[in-house]
């Protein structure tokens, strides 16, 4: 290189590029697009240091470079070739449901309970009990595989004063039970004396069932202070301990439940002949109040009937996830005396309801038994504000008197405190 340094210089080749009409499928005659040309610059050095541009067409003659030329009208479109073909409508996919999720548990446990006045309503309901026979639909004789020969039935009962229920109990299921296991203490739950009563009358108003009573008293614990629910436990727990000394067997079916919470003899029935029950059933009950002109529903279902083995406990709790229904009566606070009714105020686990002695007045409580009141002025126990609205108020009256205990039918005149209409009680 002479001049020590190179000039670069442009060379331009610019080929047209033409489709002859009869090439052309489509159309007669398709206008060129200046578009198409294409152009290729070649950079090049020569040896005197300039640069110089060159360009090329595929024609063999000289070509000006070209201005733009004018525009052009659309060409005719073929409606053989763009004719507009509708896609077919595809029908929208039916929405896919939404899988469903248990609701997660709480993060924090409930806040303690501040007391029934505080906070009538429960934190937490429980678990449903599913029923394992419909209401009203107990066979009047079993059906269905049973036992070579109907089973032992032991009942086994808490006594305080609740008498008059107790020689109902036992006039209704005397033909079906094996025995009555019946203990009553000298000192209630909160530690007051109290009269042996069922000891006083085993030979003359329940003479009828002698050989069938097997009976226990619990010397109790007067000293103040005690919790209730724990000399509750120990009453219970005595229970167990008259059981296990009346000669029941594994495999004999036992009932668990108080004074006031009476079988049905089709329950008994049912469990003496039916060889699937279960290892444990709860029994549901029509709750009555005052007596049985008050039912205030099917809410009652910690008695409970077991199929007896070595390590059975006697229980008040829930006990399995299973109850068979429309099982029998329980009739809480239905006495004869208004006397009794103060002593079972005071006596029992939840004595701390009486929070003013107005509540002990005996006119008060008169007045509460005819209206169907509460006697401890408490809102329902409920889970839920709408079934609480739905149980404030008195409780409604019922005039029937089907499907009540058929001992209490044939002695209405004795028992009219506790049928429709005899809501007056005795004050001596």
């Amino acid at each position: 290189m002479a001049h020590g340094g190179a000039a670069a210089f442009r060379l331009t080749v610019t080929v047209t590029v033409k489709v002859d009409a009869d090439d052309d499928p489509l159309h007669k005659a398709k206008p060129l697009n200046p578009h198409t040309h294409q152009q290729h610059s070649i950079i090049a050095t020569n040896h005197h240091g300039s640069s110089f541009s060159s360009s090329s067409s595929s024609s063999s003659q000289k070509t000006a470079p070209l201005s733009s030329p004018p525009p052009l009208p659309p060409p005719p479109i073929s409606p053989a070739i763009h004719h507009h073909v509708p896609r077919p409508r595809i029908p929208p996919l039916p929405p896919r449901p939404l899988p469903q999720f248990a609701a997660p548990p709480p993060l924090l446990p409930p806040a303690p309970s501040l007391g029934h006045p505080a906070t009538p309503l429960r934190p937490r309901p429980p678990l449903p009990l599913p029923a394992l026979v419909p209401r009203r639909a107990l066979p009047a004789a079993p059906v269905g595989p049973h036992p070579p020969r109907p089973r032992r039935v032991y009942d086994a009962v808490l006594v305080s004063n609740e008498l008059d229920l107790l020689e109902i109990r036992l006039r209704e299921l005397l033909p079906l039970v094996t025995r009555f296991l019946l203990l009553e203490s000298n000192t209630t739950f909160t530690g007051r004396p109290k009269e042996l009563l069922l000891a006083r009358h085993l030979r003359d108003r329940f003479g009828f069932a002698a050989d069938k009573i097997v009976y226990g008293m619990l010397p109790g614990d007067a000293a103040p202070g005690r919790d209730p629910f724990q000399v509750e436990a120990r009453h219970r727990a005595a229970v167990t301990f008259l059981l296990r000394r009346s000669g029941i067997a594994p495999g004999d079916i036992v009932i668990m439940a108080d004074a006031d919470e009476i079988p049905r003899p089709e329950t008994v029935e049912l469990l003496r002949w039916c060889e699937a029950v279960p290892p444990v059933i709860h029994l549901e009950m029509m709750h009555y109040l005052y007596s049985f002109e008050f039912p205030a529903g099917y809410s009652s279902w910690r008695a409970t009937a077991h199929v007896y083995h070595n390590r059975t406990r006697y229980r008040h709790s829930r006990q399995t996830d299973l109850i068979l229904s429309d099982a029998g009566w329980h009739c809480s606070f239905c006495f004869r005396r208004i006397e009794d009714f103060i002593f079972k105020m005071t006596a029992y686990s939840h004595a701390d309801r009486v929070r003013q002695r107005s509540f002990l007045d005996p006119e008060r409580i008169q007045r509460i038994i005819c209206r169907g009141e509460d006697l401890f002025d408490m809102l329902p126990e409920e889970y839920t504000f709408r079934d609480l609205v739905k149980k404030m108020g008195p409780i409604p009256k019922s005039g029937s008197a089907v499907h009540l205990p058929s001992y209490l039918i044939q002695n209405a005149d004795r028992f009219r405190f506790l049928l429709p209409g005899g809501c007056m009680r005795s004050k001596d």
